[in-house]
C-alpha cells in the first residue's frame, strides 16, 4: 500500500481538494486510481461539462461507473438475522469423537479447523440497535478437510415453533406491523402477541425470551445451541443422537432491561464493537463445545420427544460432555465482503453428521439455501472466498450468474467416456468415503402420507414451567416484568387475557405477577393437549447463581471518572488493580482532552463524560478532589453516571472526596459500594443483586 506521503494535496479550481499521484513519482509502482477496466483517472472531483458552468457531459463514462456501482451497492437484506457480527477463528477438538462420528474434524486431538462465526438478532433490520430484547443467531462454517459444516443455532436451546410450515406466520407477526411499519426490532406489540397466545407450543420458548437471556451483555458473554436433535455417525454406520451446546469462557452475562434501554441510545454498536476491541485488543472470546450423546433407549425414556424442537434435555438429566473450544482471533477484512456476504445453510453437513426428522429441522434444510440465492443473486454464491470451502471442490455444476469458475473440457455431465480418449473426464462418486445418510429403522419414521403433528408433541407447559422454576428467584422477577412490559404495549385486551390463561398453566404466581402488573384479573388457565407435568428444577438454566456466573473483572471494563484536580496516586492505584484482575480501566472525564491530576501530569481520557455514561462499562470508580466534585455536582451526566450505575447494581469504588456526588445520586451503602482499597476489584467483579429491590419495582 502507498503511504499518505507518496500523494500530492492541491486545490483545484473552485477550492475542492485533490489528492493525487506526484507527476515525479514512479508511476509504474505508484497507486493509481482507476475505473473498473483499469483506466487511470485523472480527477475523481468533477464531473465532465461543457464550459464551467455547463451541462454535464453523458460520455462521462468514469461518472456513469461510479454512479452506476454505487446504486447497487446494497443486496437484499437476511428477511431474519438482518443485523449481525462475525470474526474468523478455529475449533480445537479435545479428544478423538472416532467412536461416535466419522466427522474428519472429530478424529484427531488437538487438530484445529477454520471458522467463521456470525451472531446476530433476529426481528430488527441490518440497520437496527444491537441491544433490543431478542434472540440471538449463533451460527459457525466449519472449513473442513471434508467440506463446509454449518452449525446454524441461537442463544437459546429451544424455539417458537414445532413444524416449519408455521414460520413464515411467526415472523410475519414479530416484525413490524403491516399496516404501519412499526415497532421495528421489537415483539412487545398486538401481532407478536396475538400470534403467541394462540399458538401454546410457543409457551417454553417465550419464557426464555422474557427471560435475561434475550438481552446479553456481550457476544461474547452469551451461549450458544444447535436448537434440534442431529445424529453424529460413526465408520460403522451407527447412529448417536446430539444436541449441541456452546458455552461461554468469559462466562455468562446479561444486561439489565433499563440498561438494555439505555446502551441503545449510548451507543446502538455496542455489541458488535465490544466484540471488535476484544479481538484487536488481543483478548480473544472462547465457547467450548459440548455435546449431549444418547441413543434411542435413553430418547425412549424421556417424558417428551427429541423431536420436538420446543424441549430441551436438562443437563442434570444428561451431563454436557466437553469436546473441543472455539476461539474468535481476527476480524474480518471488509464488513460486507465476509459479514454480510456469509451464507449458511443448516443442510451443509459433513460425513459423520446427519440430520433427524425433527419436522422445524426438515424445513431449515430448504429454507436457507433458497433464501441464500435470493438474496445474494446467484447459485453460485458458494463460490464468494467466505462461503467457499478449503478442501477441493470438483462437480459437473456449470454456468449461472457471476460464475467465477473456469473448468476445463468439455465434460459437463457423468457418466461420460472422455478419459478413454485423452480428454478430461471429471470427478465421480465414491461409495466408500461419500456422504451416506443414516438408514433409519424406527416404524415410527414410516408410514402413510398425512398432516399431522404426533400426540408426542402435545405437552406446551411442561418445560416452561421446568424453566420458570429453575430461576433465581431476581431472574424470575425480571422474567415477570418483562411479560408486564410486552403485555402492557398490546392494545387488544382480550389477546393479554389469552396470554394470562397460557401463564397460568406454566405457574399460578406468575400469571397473578403479570396480572397485578396488568391491573387485569387472573383468568381461568386455558385448556391444555397434555397434563402439565412438574419436572425437577435445573439449576443449570440459570444465570444467577449458575455455573456460568463468573465473579471476575477479565474481559471487562471499568470506568474511572476523573476531573482536574484529582488525586494522581488514587487514580494509578485504581488502573494498575483493575489491570492486574484482567479488566480494561477506561478514564472518562468531562472534556475528551482528559483532566489534569494533583502532580500537574494531564490523563488523556478515553471517553467524554457526556457520551460515555456507565451503562458502557461494567462497574465504575469514582476518583475526584473536592474541587472536582463539587463541579460534577452541577452536572446532571455526572449524577446520572453514578445513579445509572447503583440502579443497575454494578460495583462502585470512590475516593472520600466523591461521596457528596455519591449521595446525591442517591447511592446508599451497601457491599457493593466501597473505597479505592482492596474491597474494590471484589466489588467491581459482579452485580450485586440483593440492591434490587431498594431501586426498582419489580412484578
Amino acid at each position: 500500500m502507498a503511504d499518505q506521503a507518496d500523494f500530492k494535496t492541491d486545490r483545484g479550481n473552485g477550492g475542492e481538494t485533490h489528492q493525487h499521484v506526484a507527476k515525479n513519482a514512479d508511476h509504474e509502482t505508484a497507486e493509481h486510481l482507476t475505473t473498473n477496466q483499469g483506466i487511470r483517472i485523472s480527477d475523481n472531483q468533477n464531473q465532465l461539462k461543457s464550459g464551467e458552468r455547463g451541462p454535464v457531459l453523458l460520455e462521462d463514462f468514469v461518472l456513469r461507473e461510479k454512479i452506476f456501482h454505487f446504486d447497487h451497492e446494497r443486496i437484499p437484506e437476511r428477511i431474519v438475522h438482518a443485523r449481525g457480527s462475525a470474526a474468523h477463528g478455529y475449533f480445537e477438538l479435545y479428544d478423538s469423537l472416532s467412536d461416535i462420528t466419522r466427522a474428519d474434524l472429530f478424529q484427531r486431538a488437538g487438530e484445529k479447523t477454520p471458522v467463521f462465526t456470525r451472531f446476530s438478532t433476529v426481528a430488527g433490520g441490518a440497520g437496527s440497535v444491537d441491544t433490543p430484547r431478542d434472540v440471538r443467531g449463533f451460527a459457525v462454517k466449519f472449513y473442513t478437510q471434508e467440506g463446509n459444516w454449518d452449525l446454524v443455532g441461537n442463544n437459546i436451546p429451544v424455539f417458537f415453533i414445532q413444524d416449519a410450515m408455521k414460520f413464515p406466520d411467526l415472523v410475519h407477526s414479530v416484525k413490524m406491523e403491516a399496516d404501519r411499519g412499526f415497532p421495528q426490532a421489537a415483539s412487545a406489540h398486538d401481532t407478536f402477541w396475538d400470534f403467541i397466545s394462540l399458538m401454546p407450543e410457543s409457551t417454553h420458548m417465550i419464557m426464555w425470551a422474557m427471560s435475561d437471556r434475550t438481552i446479553p451483555r456481550t457476544l461474547r458473554t452469551m451461549q450458544g445451541f444447535g436448537v434440534h436433535t442431529f445424529r453424529l455417525v460413526n465408520a460403522k454406520g451407527q447412529s448417536t443422537f446430539v444436541k449441541f451446546h456452546w458455552k461461554p469462557k468469559q462466562g455468562l452475562q446479561s444486561t439489565l432491561w433499563d440498561e438494555a434501554v439505555k446502551i441503545a441510545g449510548a451507543d446502538p454498536d455496542f455489541q458488535r464493537r465490544d466484540l471488535f476491541e476484544a479481538i484487536q485488543a488481543g483478548d480473544f472470546p472462547e465457547w467450548e463445545l459440548g455435546i449431549q450423546a444418547f441413543d434411542q433407549k435413553f430418547a425412549d425414556s424421556l417424558p417428551f420427544d427429541v423431536l420436538d424442537p420446543t424441549k430441551i434435555i436438562p443437563e442434570e438429566m444428561l451431563p454436557v460432555r466437553p469436546i473441543g473450544r472455539m476461539v474468535l482471533d481476527r476480524w474480518p477484512d471488509n464488513f460486507f465482503a465476509e459479514t454480510e456476504q456469509v451464507a449458511y445453510c443448516p443442510g451443509n453437513i459433513v460425513p459423520g453428521v446427519d440430520f433427524t426428522n425433527d419436522p422445524l429441522l426438515q424445513g431449515r434444510l430448504f429454507s436457507y439455501l433458497d433464501t441464500q440465492k435470493s438474496r445474494l443473486g446467484t447459485a453460485n454464491f458458494h463460490q464468494i472466498p467466505v462461503n467457499a470451502p478449503k478442501c477441493p471442490v470438483m462437480n459437473f455444476q456449470r454456468d449461472g450468474q457471476m460464475q467465477m469458475l473456469q473448468p476445463k473440457g468439455r465434460a459437463n455431465y457423468e457418466p461420460n467416456s472422455l478419459a478413454q480418449f485423452g480428454e478430461i473426464g471429471g470427478p465421480r462418486e465414491c461409495p466408500v468415503e461419500g456422504f451416506t445418510s443414516f438408514r433409519a429403522a424406527e416404524p415410527s419414521e414410516q408410514g402413510e402420507k398425512l398432516r399431522i403433528r404426533p400426540e408426542s408433541f402435545a405437552d406446551h407447559y411442561s418445560q416452561a414451567r421446568l424453566f420458570f422454576r429453575s430461576l433465581d428467584p431476581a431472574e424470575q422477577a425480571h422474567l415477570a416484568s418483562a411479560l408486564v412490559f410486552e403485555l402492557s404495549k398490546v392494545e387488544i385486551a382480550e389477546i393479554r387475557t389469552r396470554m394470562l390463561g397460557n401463564l397460568v398453566n406454566v405457574d399460578p404466581d406468575l400469571a397473578k405477577r403479570v396480572a397485578e402488573g396488568l391491573n387485569m384479573p387472573v383468568p381461568k388457565a386455558n385448556p391444555t393437549a397434555a397434563p402439565v407435568l412438574d419436572m425437577d428444577p435445573s439449576p443449570a438454566l440459570r444465570i444467577i447463581g449458575g455455573a456460568l456466573e463468573f465473579e471476575t473483572l477479565e474481559g471487562r471494563k471499568v470506568g474511572v471518572l476523573v476531573a482536574d484536580g484529582s488525586d494522581a496516586a488514587e487514580v494509578n492505584g485504581v488502573v494498575k488493580a483493575v489491570t492486574k484482575a484482567g479488566g480494561k480501566p477506561m478514564i472518562i472525564a468531562p472534556k475528551i482532552g482528559g483532566a489534569k491530576l494533583s502532580d500537574g501530569s494531564l490523563l488523556p481520557a478515553d471517553g467524554q463524560l457526556a457520551g460515555t455514561p456507565s451503562v458502557m462499562v461494567d462497574a465504575i470508580a469514582v476518583v475526584l478532589s473536592e474541587d472536582g466534585c463539587a463541579l460534577l455536582l452541577k452536572e446532571a451526566a455526572a449524577l446520572q453516571f453514578v445513579m445509572d450505575a447503583f440502579g443497575h447494581l454494578k460495583g462502585i469504588g470512590a475516593s472520600d472526596a466523591a461521596k457528596p456526588l455519591l449521595d446525591k445520586a442517591g447511592v446508599e451503602p451497601d457491599e457493593g459500594v466501597t473505597g479505592l482499597g482492596a474491597d474494590f476489584v471484589p466489588a467491581a467483579s459482579k452485580r450485586h443483586w440483593a440492591r434490587e429491590p431498594g431501586v426498582r419495582l419489580l412484578a
